[in-house]
């Protein structure tokens, strides 16, 4: 069964961050009021090959539904085999495109953030994605350029190329992380085109949603990294909270860490340290915690750390 996205009353989506948003994280995020979530950016070189480890990126949680996979390659052949792959695995609505990712390995294959250079190589990535794919969406995410300010251009390509619906992170690939997030800039992309249009960068808590929102002109928000030690955003934005209750927090910290040992079993112990080291930020006695959970190994001493320490 797939879902469809409900664009009118605007959505709430877990942008895909590479060694974060795995199942773990998806599935915490989408409890507590993410509407939309997406795997981890899948090379579709891995896809066309069949990689094991790839194939475990992609499961999702069954509560994950609209579910998205995100894919990045720049060669047609590769990117068709990738979607009949993906053909192949039910429970999934939606491919995306990464034409975004700054990073210079992604930048050498000419995906990523490279495909912004050429707009027309783009398109024809985005339309071989939706004449082969038998899921309900196809989708990219994009950035404002690559060094040059392009957005409308940008929309109204990948509009034209035949995508559903699309979001835009408000930098250039020459802004990486770094520069100031232009709104205006997503805001005439969003004029620019019909189809919905996801705004991103910098939505770390409810006030910046609303001022995101108020800005670009987009009923609909996607968060990445201000989701990281922070997942209880969509909760907070969900519910229109200032403020989230330490009780909530807790909650979601345990739900957290149950999903990673879940599916990482022993391991997922380990994983999960990255995420509490951010966590307990701003909490007391915060550097203590993380001195001793760097030596817990047991996973129900691990559990008991977490509970002490957050329902302080």
């Amino acid at each position: 069964m797939t879902s469809e996205i409900d664009f009118s009353k605007g959505i709430l989506a877990l942008a895909p961050l590479a060694g974060f948003t795995d199942l773990p994280f998806r599935s915490v995020v989408k409890k507590f009021g993410a509407d939309v979530t997406f795997s981890e950016m899948i090379s579709a070189n891995a896809l066309r090959y069949g990689s094991e480890k790839t194939f475990k990126m992609i499961t999702k949680s069954p509560l994950e539904t609209p579910y998205i996979v995100q894919i990045a390659g720049s060669d047609l052949v590769s990117i068709k085999e990738a979607v009949l792959a993906l053909n192949d695995i039910e429970g999934i609505d939606g491919i995306d495109l990464n034409c975004g990712c700054p990073v210079p390995k992604i930048i050498s294959q000419e995906a990523g953030s490279s495909l912004l250079l050429n707009l027309p190589h783009m398109q024809k990535i985005i339309e071989t994605i939706k004449t082969h794919s038998n899921k309900r969406y196809t989708s990219a995410k994009v950035r404002l350029g690559f060094t040059t300010k392009i957005p409308e251009e940008i929309a109204q390509a990948c509009e034209s190329a035949g995508v559903d619906f699309m979001s835009m992170h408000g930098r250039t690939r020459a802004g990486a992380y770094k520069a100031e997030v232009d709104y205006q800039a997503i805001a005439r992309a969003r004029a620019s085109v019909k189809i919905p249009l996801i705004a991103n960068g910098d939505i770390t808590s409810y006030e910046k949603a609303l001022h995101v929102k108020e800005m670009t002109g987009c009923n609909s928000l996607m968060i990445g990294r201000g989701a990281v030690g922070n997942p209880w955003i969509f909760y907070q934005i969900k519910n229109e909270l200032v403020h989230v209750e330490k009780t909530k927090i807790l909650e979601i910290v345990l739900e957290h860490y149950d999903a990673m040992v879940n599916f990482y079993g022993q391991k997922g112990i380990s994983i999960f340290r990255k995420h509490l080291h951010t966590y307990s930020k701003g909490f007391r006695e915060a550097s203590e915690f993380r001195d001793k959970i760097n030596r817990i190994e047991d996973g129900v001493l691990m559990r008991e750390a977490i509970l002490t320490f957050f329902a302080q």
